[in-house]
């Protein structure tokens, strides 16, 4: 993700992971911007007034120059401060199964079928009689 993907005009600040790009929700959205004002060439980089010629910074830099942190040093740095890495993934998934098959979700999470379809039941989703494959004649 890049400083261009996060957009503050003020009142919200949403992050582009899609179209339209999406909310930040309290207290995320003050942590970014915390974090964005902690950071010396990101803070600037993050506003919709920044020139379009500008080089796209990396939102989370890693120690070679251009590129991003490693997954393995953002799970750290998560860690460390107290967020429930393992408790966010589950609740994620559990949200998406009651959004999606359970076996849609596994493929596109690289999951196994059965992993989702427990997950299903334990939120209360209704997906239970979706059947998973190519279903045209």
């Amino acid at each position: 993700m890049t400083t261009e993907d996060v957009i503050d005009d003020g009142d919200i600040i949403t992050v582009r992971l899609g179209d339209p790009p999406s909310p930040l929700p309290e207290p995320v959205a003050d942590l970014m911007r915390a974090y964005l004002a902690e950071q010396p060439g990101l803070a600037r980089a993050s506003s919709r007034s920044r020139s379009r010629s500008r080089s796209r910074a990396w939102l989370f830099p890693g120690r070679q120059p251009g590129q991003p942190m490693n997954q393995g040093s953002l799970l750290d740095h998560l860690r460390d401060i107290g967020v429930p890495i393992q408790r966010g993934r589950a609740s994620a998934i559990r949200q998406l199964v009651l959004q999606a098959p359970a076996p849609v979700v596994a493929r596109a999470l690289g999951y196994h079928d059965k992993t989702t379809a427990h997950l299903v039941m334990e939120s209360g989703g209704t997906w239970s009689r979706y059947a998973p494959g190519d279903h045209r004649r």
